[in-house]
């Protein structure tokens, strides 16, 4: 039996066990089936289990699954959600039986990638030898110990080393789906896919996914003016001092407000913005790379190929040529700024 429609999307195999969590099922389908290029889908997401039926759920209804793990060999993704049973108890060790099996049988290079404790199964397939990973910070020191070759950070949303990732929690789960869209088809289609699901549209994979403090109660002053400022004013240079005043804070109490609320310093935050502003900008216009840099407030190309090539490893010709590629009239080859992809 055919799983995958043979017409050119992005094939998504959802892996799905017992004690699985609705909200991610749905989180997966629902974000990848809303990426589109004008009314054409990008991605057909089939959902698979170890035995093909009936899968019970952590809520009172069972979810029936019509895929076997067939659909794992013929995916260009592969996502594996958790199961209220990786909560336990785990065995660690490899994979064992048809799931290793079919694991063994995933076509070299296929993005596999894990939401909150789907991350056990990668480990014990191996994929997570050597690599950052992370999972809900509740099953980080589990993951650590069962599988001690695992570099396991529990202070992150998501993590990506080449084409492995793994997310944290449930809504980070949002996160890692958004970002491996926003990889495959550029910020644009991502942010149309947060507007229509109404969620953030990118949260950076090193944010903090829990921070042990009081959350700041309603009363006391934001700091979202500051940043909704600061976005209005990217291509300004911008300091701290700025920021703090717009809130009509001292510098130390700006930055620790700012800290508690989006979990990462205003100088982390401010980068993030000017780097997600060039992007925008090199996938949907045809301005010189100079240009670019100064309206994102990095003031030189030389600066802005720095922080793309750390953030994304990828110079902003070789950015700009993935998105927009022959349509970019006038433009260099990915390599022509110098540095490497």
């Amino acid at each position: 039996m055919t799983v995958f429609a043979d017409d050119g999307r992005h094939r998504v195999a959802l892996l799905v066990r017992a004690g699985l969590l609705p909200i991610e099922v749905g989180i997966v389908h629902r974000l990848f089936g809303q990426a589109r290029a004008g009314e054409r889908p990008l991605y057909e997401v089939v959902t698979c289990t170890l035995e093909p039926g009936a899968v019970r759920t952590d809520a009172d209804f069972t979810v029936n699954v019509e895929h076997g793990l067939e659909a794992l060999a013929a995916a260009d993704t592969i996502i594996v959600s958790s199961s209220d049973e990786d909560y336990g108890p785990q065995p660690g060790g490899p994979l064992q039986g048809p799931l290793a099996d079919a694991f063994a049988a995933i076509e070299p290079g296929t993005r596999v990638a894990s939401i909150c404790s789907g991350a056990f199964v990668l480990a014990a397939a191996g994929l997570l030898d050597g690599r950052p990973a992370t999972t809900h910070w509740q099953s980080a020191d589990d993951l650590q110990t069962l599988y001690p070759r695992v570099r396991v950070d529990p202070n992150v949303l998501y993590t990506e080393s080449g084409h492995v990732l793994t997310s944290a929690g449930v809504a980070s789960g949002i996160d890692l789906c958004l970002h491996m869209i926003r990889r495959d088809h550029g910020a644009a289609v991502a942010n149309e896919v947060a507007r229509g699901t109404i969620v953030a549209p990118h949260r950076e994979g090193g944010q903090a996914q829990y921070i042990p403090r009081p959350v700041p109660q309603p009363t006391v002053s934001s700091t979202g003016a500051a940043r909704a400022w600061a976005q209005e004013n990217l291509h300004r240079p911008l300091t701290l001092r700025q920021l703090a005043a717009r809130e009509s804070m001292s510098v130390r109490t700006f930055t620790r407000r700012f800290r508690e609320e989006v979990g990462i310093s205003p100088g982390q935050w401010l980068t993030q913005q000017r780097i997600e502003r060039a992007r925008q900008l090199l996938e949907e216009t045809d301005l010189p790379i100079d240009r670019v840099a100064e309206d994102a407030g990095f003031g030189s190309a030389g600066s802005l190929r720095q922080h793309l090539q750390a953030a994304l490893g990828v110079s902003p010709s070789g950015y700009r040529y993935t998105f927009r590629g022959s349509r970019d009239h006038g433009h260099s080859s990915p390599a022509a700024d110098g540095l490497p992809r």
